[in-house]
Parts: structure tokens; sequence; C-alpha cells
């Protein structure tokens, strides 16, 4: 064997001509990212190329309408998230009142819940036909005139709220159970009260953390699919499959995509200047201060309102949920049900299977070759988190059809023979969308758990005359089995939550947990979308119960 190197810190361990030859362990990251930037660059590409007509029958109908709705929707999201998660996790970090310790992770569940399956049971629960209102009706005598529009834009915005606001209730949490009392004690010493102490100390030393937490709610708001479609309630996301499957207009869609893409990269690029100020020191001394205790009104008062919100978020719609599933479990589920569950499974493990296998080659890759490329290559590679499913769909499609076409035209020319399709309608395009949009859920929890494994393991190793893939296999992979699991189960739950990508590439027939539940509730049936529901929902209960593991570990 001939060596290519003696640092193992440096850019290359000792390894076989012929082995690098054949698993070209340095390109595995560039070729990653080359998948992911197609479809990106397929949409971006026709914005710089726009089509008048398009564009000009854009502006008359629907961009503005477009602008102004997703303008406001994200607006009212982020800023009711922020302020209920900021005020749990301020109180749950630092108070004790009653119920504290369950509320500390109960606040998580609502996490479980898809969007769109809170936003189908809130409709089905409080819309004029619902109990809710009929019940008001009966007790009343006549039409609660005062009772609120559910299906309105107000309506979305606190059924998104509902559903993101853990996203800034986690990280706020974590940045005030290292800083928070102690900010909150500082401000004391100086002659400030409580409120003042919070709003002037603890608030602006938490701003980076609660700032990536409103950043993940706005991009999860402006790549939402299914919720805006259950209110009719017109986004980019909805106008991008409308134009696709309504008006069959893939150029359209494409210039509607290559918009939302411009607005998603510029939150990405804020995003990322809020995390890289995030600096702060841990000591455990700090995380064993105990909490502020509460007494009176106070103290019920805090309850009432994390009681209040457990309630609407999760605890109300999981027992409609239950209900409703009860009711229709004898209709609904039959023989094509148990096909929607193992369409769901199998999409779900061949993701996860081809997601973490292509993590841990990218993720090893980058430690035998810590270069700028490969490190650059892996950025773009974990990228697709942040894309939304139709602009992904959008974009694998199109390079693929046109694949298609370029192999029909070249067999017609060569052979006489029509091949038909043989990418579209298959499972290339939906895993290959699949590893785009997931490819970061799959791979923070592997680097993590290879961030673990030290340099003198692999020097050990190599000094028993085990290396490149042998030490893939005999070393690294026993050590980071763990995060492996975690990176499979986290994939595996958010591939049978996912529904844009599931809806547009499918292929035919092949309909999915998610997919009925959109047939179910654009037909307005949410019984009989609520035993699906009620299965991707007790999924989702899968990491929130890993994560909360994790944080009292």
């Amino acid at each position: 064997m001939k060596s290519e190197g003696s640092n193992l810190r440096g850019n290359s361990y000792c390894l076989s001509g012929s082995l690098q030859t054949v698993l070209g362990w340095r390109y595995i990251p560039v070729i990653v990212a080359i998948l992911v930037l197609i479809p990106v660059g397929t949409v971006m590409l026709s914005f710089l190329s726009p089509e008048g007509e398009i564009w000009q029958h854009l502006v008359e109908t629907t961009l503005s309408r477009l602008l102004l709705n997703s303008f406001w929707l994200a607006l009212g999201v982020a800023t009711s998230s922020a302020v209920i998660g900021v005020s749990l996790a301020w109180f749950t970090a630092v108070y004790d009142f009653p119920g504290r310790k369950i509320f500390s992770w109960g606040l998580l569940l609502p996490l479980a819940f898809p969007a769109y399956v809170l936003a189908f049971v809130t409709l089905g629960l409080f819309d004029f036909t619902g109990p809710v209102q009929t019940s008001l009706r009966s007790w009343f005598g006549t039409e609660p005139f005062w009772f609120p529009d559910v299906r309105s834009r107000m309506g979305v915005i606190i059924v998104m709220t509902l559903a993101f606001y853990p996203y800034v209730y986690l990280l706020a949490r974590n940045a005030f159970l290292t800083q928070g009392k102690r900010s909150l004690e500082a401000a004391q010493s100086l002659g400030l009260n409580s409120a003042q102490g919070f709003f002037k100390v603890a608030l602006p030393m938490a701003r980076p953390w609660i700032a990536s937490g409103v950043m993940l709610v706005l991009m999860e708001t402006l790549a939402d699919f299914g919720t805006v479609a259950v209110f009719n309630y017109d986004t980019f996301t909805t106008a991008i499959y409308k134009a696709w499957f309504s008006m069959f207009s893939l150029s359209a869609a494409s210039q509607l995509a290559s918009l939302l893409i411009i607005i998603i990269f510029v939150l990405i690029v804020i995003e990322q200047k809020f995390r890289s100020r995030i600096r702060y020191a841990e000591t455990k001394q700090s995380s064993r201060m105990a909490p502020i205790i509460l007494t009176g009104w106070k103290s019920w008062a805090v309850a009432g309102f994390a009681s209040a919100t457990l309630f609407f978020a999760f605890l109300l719609p999981i027992t409609q949920l239950f209900i409703w599933a009860i009711h229709s479990f004898a209709e609904e589920f039959n023989q094509r049900y148990l096909g929607f569950l193992w369409h769901s499974l199998t999409l779900s493990g061949l993701s996860a299977l081809l997601i973490c296998v292509i993590s841990t080659l990218m993720i090893y890759s980058v430690r035998r070759h810590p270069d700028m490329v490969s490190r650059i290559a892996v950025r773009i590679a974990t990228i697709g988190y942040a894309l939304p499913g139709v602009v992904l769909a959008v974009g694998i499609y199109i390079p693929l059809a046109w694949v298609d076409n370029w192999f029909s035209q070249m067999a017609m020319q060569l052979f006489s023979i029509e091949t038909g399709f043989l990418f579209q309608g298959t499972f290339v395009v939906m895993l290959i969308a699949y590893m785009t949009r997931f490819m970061a859920v799959g791979y923070n929890p592997i680097d993590s758990a290879m961030q673990r494994v030290t340099f003198s393991i692999d020097e050990a190793s190599m000094g028993l005359g085990v290396s490149g893939w042998g030490m893939l296999q005999k070393v690294h992979l026993p050590i980071i089995k763990g995060g492996i699991f975690t990176a499979a189960t986290l994939v595996f739950v958010d591939v049978m939550k996912e529904m844009p990508i599931t809806l547009m590439t499918r292929p035919f027939g092949w309909d999915t947990l998610s997919v009925r539940i959109f047939e179910m509730t654009s037909e307005g049936e949410w019984e009989q979308a609520a035993l699906p529901a009620v299965v991707l929902v007790l999924t989702g209960l899968i990491p929130i119960i890993m994560l909360t593991r994790q944080a009292e570990k």
C-alpha cells in the first residue's frame, strides 16, 4: 500500500491508489452538491430567462395578491410565534410554577403535528358547521355573530403559530437555561425589577437564538403547502401547484418557484448572520441553579397561559382526531388503507436508508479530506432543507423530463423504439427530491456522532493496518451507529409527513397517508382524513421523545 501522507489531520490518509480511484472519497460531497444544485439551478434559470407573457399574466392576475398574502402571513406567524415561544421559554427556564416540569417538555409536543393536520382539525372544530359553533347556536338560539371567521387570514396565522412556535420555544429556552437567571440577578443588582431585567438584559442576550428560531418559522411558513391549501389561502406554494396541475403550465410554475427561492435565499443569509453571532459559555454551576418560585396569582396565570397553549396546540386536536378516527375506522380501514400505509413506510424507509448512506460517506470524505472544497460542497448538499417541497418538485421534474425526451428521441432515431417515460412518475424522482430536501436532517446527527470520534482512534486503526473503507466499516460505523439511528428516525418521520413532493412527483396510483389526507381535506371529509392523520401524529412523536430524552441527558 502506497502512503499518501503521514499527517492524520492533514488533507489525506494512507490509502491505496486503486481504492481511492474506485471510491473517490474526495468527490462524494461534490457529486451530492451537484445533484442538489441541479433543481435549484433549473428553477433559477427560469428567473434569469423570464417569459414576458407569463410574467405579464402573473402581474395582472395573481402576483400582487400572492406577495401580499405571503407577507402578512409571514409577519403574523413570525410575530405571534416569537411572543408565545419566548414568553413560554422564559417562564419554564427561569421560574417555578405549578406543572412546570410537565410544560417544559409538553410544550414541544405540537412539533409532532404536521401543520396541515392541525389546519383541518381546526376547521372541523371551529368552522360554521363544526361542533363548537353548532353548540353555541343551540345554546343561545341565534347565530353567534361575534364568533370570528375561521376561514380567514387570522385563522391561518393562528394555526401556523400553534404548529411552529416550538421552534422559537426550543432555541430560546436553551438560551435562557444557560444565562437567564444569571442575567436576571445581574439586572436586579443594578436596581432593575424582573420585567426590566428581562427586557433590558436577558432578552438582548438571547436575541441571536430567538432570531434563529424566528427565521426557522419564517422559512417553514413560506414553504408550507398543506395548511394554506386546506384554508384556500393563496400563497406561492399553492400558486405553483395550481400552475402545474390546474393550468398545466410548467413554465408558470417554474417562474413562481424562482421568485420564491430568491425570498428563501435572502432569509437563509439573514439566518446565517444571526447564527454566526451565537456565542456563550455554559458552566455546571449555572446549569444547576434553582428556578425562581412564583407565588400567588402570578404562578397560576403563568400555568394557565402554558395550559391554554398546550391545550389548543396539542391536547384538543389530538383528542378530536382520535374521536373522528374511531368513528371512521370501520369505513376507512380496509385493504386500500393498508396500501397507503405500506407506500408511506416504503418511501420513508428507502429515503432514510439512502440519505443515511450518502451522509455517512460525505462525513467520512470530509474527515479524510477536510479542505475548503469539501466543506463548501457539504454546505451546498445540505441547503435543500430550507427550500419548499414544491420548488424542489418543479426543479427536479424539469431536467428529468428533458432527459426523458432526449432518451426517447435517441431511441426513436437509432432503433425506432418508443421508450416512453423512463424517469418521470417513478421512484427516481421522489427519492432524489427527498434526498435533496432532507439531507441536512440525516447529515447533522451523524456528523455530531463522528465529531466525538477522536483522531487517535484513526491513528490506532492505521497502525493495525486498517484504513479506507475498512476503517469506516470496522471502526467508525460501530461507534457512530447511535447517530445513524437518530438520523434514520428523523428522516423517516419527515418523509412520512411530507406532502407537496409526494403529491406532485408520485407515480400514478401510488398514494400515501399524506396524499390521502390532502384528498380528503380538499373535499371537506375531516373524519376520513383523521385515521391517516393519527398515524402521522403518533409517528411524529418519536423525534419529540428522542429530543426530550437527549435534553434530560
